[in-house]
């Protein structure tokens, strides 16, 4: 970690699975730069099926405004138009959709940047994670040692070799740690997992102003003014004046307080449902990557358990079974770390909620610390103001595998299409030069594994530069 990657500290993720340096480097340089390909399931085409089969390739879109604008045209409800997963925005990606519209008016629309393949006619629907991975190309620019200096792609190379050296003989064959990566949290402002914990402590004044007023990393003069000012003064009129006409949450929340001032309940319902539920997942998510990085400076295995260990079964997706995880005890830790080791179970750690169990013995200690450290311990995860947004909690495997890996040298492009963040130049605190080492990786993943992830335990850089 950077030392002043304020962000890492932020969501808890701190720590790598080896203690090697890195090739630094920059990711999304250019669009084209991150290329997602979902592996669908099997989806049984009928041509008298009700739904709309297409696969959609989009270049720098993110998936919910996509189907929002796909819906407009359509002349169709948001909520008649299915998918496995979202995806990178800054990326090419290519995915399954089901659409309940006919093939014949799929086939007509017209959206720039976006290409729609039909397919064919379905009865199924699919939903979130109905889908066997995705495959990964993804070029790092600018490789660079850690003083800065660039790196040839040969050392480049032979510092990835040596990562997956690693990281195989600590964990085990294509296997990572289970970070939950920063796109959970908000991109730029790490404001969703603050907010979230101040609704399961019920402060709904603290999570309403939180959200409207945190400062952000790198915001425009406008939007730093503006959430300053309400932060210095609280909510007033000369405060919405302030707020750009695009910062629409923060300005509708504002305008209900300003209308409804001891209503704080109602300003943070102003914010989108599947948005309040984010900042709860948030906070979980914290939870998970603290106990992940306390277990790794401790030394703690993360894929043999030790008696006191939860774990779960892995399907054949790779998926976690959560809900039947098993207590390992000493007369049975070697039958169960077999099975870890051979991939048909995985050691857990906590999303915390209502009904979560936690570990027993030292693995239970260290849960209990992390969420005694945030605050947390004396929490019922119970939010009565907004029932929906209660929820039971699950466990998250502390590995993931990544399969299909290759990297190799890639040619260096023309700095005009690499966009302005390159153009300016390295910065206090990053780390990647504009003369180092390309490398174009490739993998597949499971779903809910982020590559960025992956890709941090090679680079070993500031999160604003994955």
């Amino acid at each position: 970690m950077q030392p002043n990657d304020s962000l890492a500290e932020a969501i808890g993720l701190i720590g790598y699975a080896t203690n090697d340096s890195g090739i630094g480097g920059v990711l999304k340089s250019r669009v084209a730069d991150f290329r997602v390909d979902e592996i669908a399931t099997t989806i049984t085409l009928n041509p008298k099926g009700r739904f709309t089969v297409a696969k959609i390739t989009l270049t720098n879109w993110e998936t919910n405004r996509f189907c929002n604008n796909l819906a407009k045209k359509l002349g169709i409800s948001r909520n008649r138009i299915f998918f496995a997963g979202t995806k990178d925005k800054r990326a090419v990606t290519s995915q399954i959709f089901v659409i309940d519209a006919p093939q014949f008016k799929v086939a007509e629309i017209e959206i720039p940047d976006v290409v729609i393949e039909v397919l064919g006619r379905t009865h199924q629907k699919i939903g979130f994670g109905n889908h066997r991975g995705n495959r990964f190309t993804i070029v790092v620019r600018g490789c660079a040692n850690e003083d800065g200096t660039p790196m040839t792609d040969g050392e480049a190379l032979s510092e990835v070799e040596r990562i997956r050296d690693t990281m195989q003989e600590k964990l085990g064959e294509g296997r990572f740690p289970n970070w939950i990566g920063p796109q959970r949290f908000g991109s730029g402002r790490a404001v969703t997992a603050e907010v979230g914990r101040r609704v399961v402590q019920h402060q709904w004044e603290d999570a309403a102003l939180t959200y409207i007023s945190k400062e952000g990393e790198h915001e425009s003069t406008e939007v730093a003014a503006f959430r300053k000012h309400i932060r210095d003064n609280g909510i007033t009129k000369e405060g919405l004046e302030l707020a750009p006409e695009w910062l629409g949450y923060e300005r509708r929340m504002t305008e209900h307080l300003l209308n409804n001032p001891d209503d704080h309940i109602g300003a943070f319902r102003k914010l989108p449902n599947n948005l309040q539920l984010m900042t709860i997942h948030a906070l979980q998510s914290v939870v998970f990557n603290r106990s992940l990085r306390k277990r790794l400076e401790q030394g703690r295995s993360i894929t043999t358990p030790e008696p006191g260990d939860l774990v779960g079964r892995l399907d054949e997706r790779g998926q976690l079974s959560a809900n039947n995880c098993v207590l390992v005890e000493e007369r049975t830790a070697p039958r169960i770390g077999r099975n870890c080791q051979l991939g048909r179970l995985s050691v857990t750690g906590p999303l915390p909620g209502r009904d979560i169990r936690t570990c027993e013995g030292q693995p239970g200690e260290l849960e209990d610390s992390v969420l005694s450290e945030m605050g947390l311990s004396e929490l019922t995860w119970e939010i009565e103001d907004i029932p929906r947004l209660t929820t039971n909690g699950t466990r998250r495997s502390l590995t993931t595998s990544f399969g299909e890996f290759t990297v190799e040298a890639a040619p260096k492009a023309a700095d005009e299409s690499l966009g302005e963040n390159w153009n300016r130049g390295p910065t206090e605190g990053s780390r990647w030069h504009p003369e180092g080492a390309c490398l174009k990786f490739r993998f597949t993943l499971s779903s809910g594994s982020y590559a960025t992830i992956l890709l941090r335990e090679f680079m070993r850089t500031p999160l604003n530069q994955l």
